[in-house]
């Protein structure tokens, strides 16, 4: 029993875990979106990355209205996130 236990655990905090950096690989795209940095190879690769990893989960909340200049679209994407987090990890504590 001790090992299922120990197995829902882990399961939980992996969910968590990857939530919570997904939530901050969103954040740190909204912000180098709004803030121009100087360009080098550095940033560039970085941004790339996070073009690759953010764009796709954030274009399915793309079809939401903007408010004036401001897109909602992560606003949603990072609670949608947090949402399913917490819905996962509770499925995991009920079935294991």
């Amino acid at each position: 029993m001790s090992l299922v236990l120990d197995t829902a655990t882990t399961l939980q905090s992996f969910v968590w875990a990857f939530s919570s950096i997904y939530i901050l690989l969103i954040f740190a795209w909204v912000l180098m979106s709004w803030i121009r940095i100087p360009y080098s190879r550095t940033t560039a690769a970085v941004q790339e990355f996070l073009n690759e990893v953010v764009r796709p989960y954030l274009r399915l909340f793309r079809r939401l209205p903007t408010l004036g200049p401001i897109d909602l679209s992560p606003i949603v994407g990072v609670v949608v996130l947090l949402v399913a987090a917490r819905l996962v990890n509770s499925l995991i504590g009920k079935l294991l």
